[in-house]
This record gives C-alpha cells, sequence and structure tokens, in this order.
C-alpha cells in the first residue's frame, strides 16, 4: 500500500479536533472510517503515530515528526490544486532585475482598474529568462535577447542606459558620460542576467571587467568606488540606494524591453499585459 493525502489529513484531523468522532464529523466520514485509515497509514510508515486512551489522542515521538511533515505536504497539495484550477485568475510576471523601472507602479494600478478579476503577481527571479524556463511566471519582462523557439515576445518600449558609480565618484558632479570615458574604467557586469557586454566597446577599447552574480552584489561593488556599472533607465527608479549615484550615458544605444511568453498555451491575459505596457512605455 502507498502513502496517500487522505492518511495524512486523517491524522491531522485526528490531532487538530482532538477525538476520532470529531475527525469523522471534520472528513465527512464515520468513525470506523477514520480508523481504518489512521490504521493503514501506520501500517505504511511502519510506525504508531498517535497514543490513543479513552479520553485523549496524543501524537507519538515519530507523530509529531510525520504530523509536522504533513502539513507541508498538504499545504503544497493544496496549493498545486489551487494554481491548476485558479491559474487563469492570476497573472504573474516575471523579472530579473528591476520589474518595470518607473511604469511598475502604475502597471499594477491600472491592471487592478482594468481586470479586477485577474490578480497580478510581480516575481524577481534571477535568471536569464525571469522564470519563464522554471514555470514561475506566465509571462516576463526581458531585457536581453529572447530565445524565438521556446518564446513568443513583444518589444514594448526602450529604456535609456545610464552609469552606475559611487555617489563620491567625481562623476557624479555631471549629468551624462560616455562610453569611451566608461573604458578607461574598470566595468562590472553580471554575465547571467545583465544587459551590458564588451560589444558596446570597439575590441581595441574595452573596459576591464569585473562580474557579480545579481543586482544587489552589482551595487554592493559599485558602493566602494572601484568600478562603475552600466543598466538600463529601469534600474535607476527600482534601485535608489545611499552611495549610489546614476548618470546617462549619452552615446550608448537604448536597451529593447520585451514582454516574452511561452509560445505553448500562453496566458489568456498576456495580449492585454502586451497593450498595457506598450501604452505605458509609449507615454
Amino acid at each position: 500500500m502507498d502513502l496517500e493525502l487522505r492518511h495524512l489529513r486523517c491524522l491531522a484531523a485526528i490531532v487538530d479536533t482532538g477525538t476520532f468522532t470529531d475527525a469523522a464529523i471534520e472528513l465527512g466520514v464515520s468513525q470506523a472510517a477514520v480508523s481504518r485509515t489512521l490504521l493503514a497509514l501506520e501500517r505504511v510508515l511502519g510506525v504508531r503515530v498517535l497514543h490513543r486512551t479513552s479520553r485523549s489522542v496524543v501524537p507519538t515521538t515519530a507523530g509529531v515528526q510525520v504530523l509536522a511533515r504533513a502539513r507541508h505536504l498538504l499545504a503544497e497539495a493544496d496549493e498545486l490544486v489551487r494554481e491548476a484550477t485558479t491559474g487563469h485568475t492570476r497573472l504573474r510576471v516575471g523579472h530579473a532585475w528591476s520589474a518595470l523601472g518607473r511604469h511598475t507602479a502604475e502597471f499594477q494600478r491600472r491592471w487592478a482598474a482594468r481586470h479586477p478579476d485577474v490578480e497580478l503577481l510581480v516575481v524577481r527571479t534571477n535568471t536569464p529568462t525571469g522564470g519563464l524556463a522554471e514555470g514561475l511566471c506566465d509571462v516576463a519582462v526581458l531585457r536581453t535577447a529572447v530565445d524565438p523557439r521556446h518564446y513568443a515576445h513583444r518589444t514594448v518600449g526602450y529604456e535609456a542606459r545610464y552609469c552606475a558609480m559611487a555617489a563620491d565618484d567625481p562623476w557624479a558632479r555631471r549629468r551624462t558620460v560616455t562610453l569611451a570615458e566608461i573604458a578607461g574604467r574598470e566595468l562590472v557586469i553580471d554575465r547571467r542576467t545583465g544587459t551590458t557586454t564588451v560589444d558596446l566597446w570597439p575590441e581595441d577599447a574595452r573596459p576591464r571587467v569585473g562580474q557579480t552574480h545579481d543586482v544587489d552584489d552589482w551595487l554592493a561593488a559599485i558602493a566602494t568606488g572601484r568600478c562603475v556599472g552600466i543598466t538600463p533607465h529601469a534600474t535607476v527608479t527600482q534601485y535608489r540606494r545611499d552611495g549610489i549615484a546614476y548618470r546617462r550615458v549619452r552615446d550608448a544605444a537604448p536597451v529593447p524591453v520585451h514582454l516574452a511568453w511561452p509560445r505553448r498555451d500562453p496566458h489568456p491575459a498576456t495580449p492585454e499585459a502586451v497593450a498595457l505596457l506598450t501604452e505605458l512605455y509609449g507615454r
């Protein structure tokens, strides 16, 4: 006999209600069915999980451990069912770094007003696909190239590039910097999810490069003053930090912002998300 969720639900009901009788009422079955289910659970596990007397039901030492795991598994199962049955009433928007930048709050407000029956969740996932490949989101905001074999996408807008530097850097007293100037500094980049590569410079005039693994590490490195970074404008608005200043890179090409989604079985609300983002970036 295999372990089944009904076995775990029965154990939790007995402990929560305190008696087999009340557990039977809670589960909508007979008291005899509760007893049989508990015995089946103990047979599968090979240990007793409850001390039973005429007046009380108390978990054994093994039962305490089993109950803790049972509650976790039951919660996961309930979440799985909820996701499967209500998936189209929730839209998860993934991103690796900066969400929608200065449009994030307005996107959330307008979405709630226009689509009150579809809950919007903005999910940060530090992966190249912003959580799409991992199944953690329904659509993703990407500022790097999109793999057309697996994902459809729409370019919804463009963002200027900014140089991030320590707040006491001499460049912080200026309004803009150039790529040629940055080439003389150490540049810190995130090769996994970042938008900056040395291809912004000619082969014979590229900066020294250091690497980080996420936006927090990137900002921490820049705050030391030993290096600078280049990032889309979205980072400027999403990550205002003490010790960090941002100045526009006036001669760098803008970064395209894509909304991507799985080619197979896309979320029904995807066209609405594309339309709203295009509208916001188009302002």
